[in-house]
């Protein structure tokens, strides 16, 4: 009845985050304000959505492209990729035995299919949970978060070149538990920078 009980809670959660993903909208655009086909040069690339980007999900969803965007880079430049993502995770243990719930959302930016690394892997949204009791005790936790992190790709070469975010939900756990994580609204915004690569040194800012 235990295990049932914590299905049923599962169950209810999926279903109020699925139902965000009735709505969606995306806007893509370049700071050119010409038509991306011709794909002019552009200092800024950006792209948002509100659907549910990864269901909520128990076990590991893999990598899934969640957002993509294309920038055209007129000469040697660095990227400054910023990614923002609502995260929802859901935990719950129960004792006796004593359990764990794991789940967590991690992401990363491929540029041209390749991680940009470093950062490589970031975790937008990370939660253990572990309950030690000899008495029967339920203990459950929701939340819905925002993260934001900015990736940096140097030396981009002249071209055209596509940005993907790639995010994954993995959960796990022991003994009387239930888990899933999902990631909802995002947006991705990319930007042609040249970096500071002398720290010491005096710059000048136009």
């Amino acid at each position: 009845m235990k295990q049932k009980h914590i299905t049923n809670k599962v169950n209810s959660l999926l279903g109020s985050i699925m139902a965000l993903s009735l709505a969606l909208s995306v806007s893509l655009g370049t700071a050119s304000g010409q038509n991306t086909n011709q794909q002019p040069a552009s200092k800024v690339a950006a792209q948002s959505t509100d659907v549910v980007l990864i269901p909520p999900t128990t076990g590991t969803s893999g990598w899934t492209n969640v957002l993509s965007a294309t920038i055209k880079t007129p000469n040697e430049k660095d990227l400054f990729i910023t990614v923002s993502l609502e995260t929802g995770l859901f935990t719950q243990t129960a004792t006796p035995p004593d359990s764990s719930a794991t789940a967590t959302v991690q992401v990363q930016v491929l540029l041209d299919g390749a991680v940009v690394d470093p950062p490589g892997v970031v975790s937008y949204g990370s939660r253990i949970q572990t309950l030690n009791s000899t008495n029967v005790i339920d203990l459950s936790l929701n939340t819905l978060d925002a993260a934001s992190f900015s990736f940096v790709a140097g030396d981009v070469t002249v071209g055209v070149h596509t940005i993907t975010v790639q995010a994954q939900v993995s959960t796990s756990g022991d003994g009387t538990f239930a888990a899933s994580g999902a990631v909802g609204k995002g947006t991705l915004t990319i930007e042609t920078v040249r970096l500071i690569t002398d720290p010491t040194g005096v710059f000048e800012i136009n």
